[in-house]
């Protein structure tokens, strides 16, 4: 379990890419230190695709989101994690449809403006792949997704400041039915699975 998790976690991403050798959530017995990120605005990308009408399946963002988590690398140990979404920057490249995404049919985003994700269980497949299960709240619902991850690299930016960077790509799916967002799931016109496909860097703090 995640240790000193604030109850108000922050959406989709969170210690997504803490996974490379042996990520285990919770207190370690290690000399390690623990350090501060936070999520890069500029390299974070948080895209989701869902069926229309079974013909193809429509591509979307959302362009704003904040996160922050604490990692030992030394221990692979995650001590907390929290990402939130701003749910009025979602985004289909289309300003009719996204003015009725951000309606009561879908994100209702003038009662429920941020969408959250705080990461609770983190499972090693081998040194570069693994979950990480959290709970997602939207539209006023909390329910648990898993994420399948892929840790890319960490180390020194090569440009820029040279600040020390974790990059990772992360994938998952949930039912929107299940958070109450069922407009269009009968019939099949618009898909009630929701895939998720992430790419991010955290910043290390401090440095």
């Amino acid at each position: 379990m995640l240790n000193a998790m604030k109850t108000r976690g922050k959406s989709l991403v969170a210690g997504i890419f803490l996974v490379a050798g042996g990520l285990t959530l919770g207190m370690a017995e290690s000399k390690a230190e623990p350090r501060d990120f936070v999520l890069d605005k500029t390299h974070l990308y948080i895209t989701f695709f869902v069926s229309h009408i079974g013909y193809s399946d429509l591509a979307g963002m959302f362009l704003e989101a904040d996160g922050s988590f604490t990692y030992d690398e030394d221990a692979k140990e995650l001590s907390a994690a929290e990402v939130t979404i701003k749910t009025d920057s979602v985004f289909t490249n289309h300003e009719a449809r996204d003015n009725h995404l951000r309606g009561a049919d879908f994100l209702n985003v003038k009662e429920f403006p941020e969408m959250t994700f705080v990461a609770t269980k983190a499972e090693r497949i081998s040194d570069t792949e693994g979950t990480v299960t959290g709970d997602l709240t939207l539209l006023g619902v909390t329910k648990p997704v898993t994420l399948d991850v892929t840790f890319n690299k960490a180390g020194n930016y090569p440009f820029g400041d040279g600040h020390y960077a974790v990059g990772f790509d992360a994938t998952g799916s949930f039912k929107r039915s299940d958070f109450g967002m069922s407009y269009g799931v009968q019939g099949d016109i618009v898909g009630d699975e929701i895939k998720l496909v992430i790419g991010a860097e955290g910043i290390r703090q401090g440095d």
